[in-house]
């Protein structure tokens, strides 16, 4: 009697690269932002806002609150809610904070692709939460950063997309990851931090020309152009002139700027029922928008046409505004049902423009 064998092909829908943390949140009514553009900006606060607490002052706060945290954790399980098949790629340590990490992915069904470095130890975050305003992040990156090109090569697995978040991860590895998956045909979306940034436009061409969708706030866009961050036209028209694919920039509580090929995209945000803490709201902006196009997509390397695009940023700021009402970077993330099916995420002002 003859026999065969199956070769079964593990595809994902989508594998998110970056950091894994362990994650402490501080909350203190004693903890004070301040906006003062004229003598802050000199100091190098680009938006002229900081935060402020008393010098060698005892300072109380409210009961911590420990979470786990990074770009790839946070992004990951955005796909994972919204019913994605989702793998994560990250760098931890032998240790309760990288124990942590995995038994969250567990729980929300993420596959690991994650290396543990017995001589490192996990990434470790301390997040200032002040009554009103943005939070302050200090951040030990650990093992996160410390990812590898080969590292990349031993996890890599079939993908549809991939969502890189590199936070310090080297840049080599960051093209290597871009090559790997670029060549087996996966789309790629890349949130890049402030050390790719700092790159510049034009350093950073090998790197744009294999990605599909890019995500960055405000700030890292003007860093990535080198034009002042007031100048938010002439931003937009530098990125659009210098990369094909998608753009979204997002502009905190003023909503977000999208361009594809042919449109720009100017738009709002949800009204919030409460600002309890900022963290992660960028991330769930970008995985929610991501999330929604890989659900919409109809070919393997086409352009999204102008429903598919107002559909991804209306999942993006549903996703991002109910972040920010919880402390921490996960607890309010949606579910696709949620946001399909809750009347309050149904209507976004978007105004929509040809590209000159």
């Amino acid at each position: 009697m003859g026999s065969f064998f199956v070769i079964l092909i593990h595809m994902y829908d989508i594998i998110t690269i970056g950091t894994a943390t362990r994650d402490v949140f501080i909350k203190s009514p004693l903890f004070t932002n301040v906006h003062d553009p004229k003598h802050l900006k000199k100091l190098g606060f680009l938006d002229g806002d900081a935060t402020c607490f008393m010098p060698g002052a005892k300072v109380e706060i409210a009961a911590p609150i420990f979470a786990t945290g990074g770009g790839a954790t946070n992004t990951a399980t955005t796909f994972a809610r919204m019913g994605l098949k989702s793998a994560i790629i990250g760098k931890i340590g032998a240790d309760d904070g990288g124990e942590r990490v995995l038994a969250e992915c567990k729980a929300e069904g993420i596959a690991s692709r994650i290396i543990t470095d017995k001589k490192l130890s996990t990434a470790y975050s301390v997040i200032l939460v002040p009554l009103a305003g943005e939070r302050t992040i200090l951040t030990h990156r650990g093992a996160s950063d410390k990812l590898k090109p080969a590292d990349i090569s031993r996890a890599s697995a079939k993908t549809r997309w991939i969502y890189i978040v590199p936070g310090n991860i080297p840049y080599p590895t960051i093209m290597h990851a871009v090559n790997v998956f670029s060549k087996q045909g996966s789309m790629i979306a890349l949130n890049p931090s402030k050390h790719v940034v700092e790159k510049g436009l034009r350093a950073l061409k090998p790197l744009l020309v294999k990605i599909d969708v890019l995500i960055m706030n405000r700030e890292e866009a003007a860093t990535m152009t080198g034009i002042a961050y007031d100048r938010i036209d002439a931003i937009l028209a530098a990125i659009t002139s210098a990369f094909g694919g998608i753009v979204a920039v997002t502009d905190g509580a003023h909503g977000a700027f999208i361009m594809d090929r042919e449109r720009r995209y100017d738009c709002g945000v949800f009204p919030k029922k409460a600002l309890s803490d900022a963290t992660g709201a960028g991330d769930a902006y970008g995985s929610g928008f991501v999330s929604s196009l890989i659900h919409t997509q109809k070919t393997k390397k086409g352009a999204f046409p102008e429903d598919a695009i107002r559909e991804a940023i209306r999942v993006a700021a549903a996703n991002s505004a109910s972040v920010v009402e919880h402390v921490g970077a996960k607890h309010g993330i949606l579910t696709r049902e949620a946001v399909l099916r809750n009347p309050r995420w149904k209507k976004l002002p978007i105004k929509v423009s040809p590209l000159k």
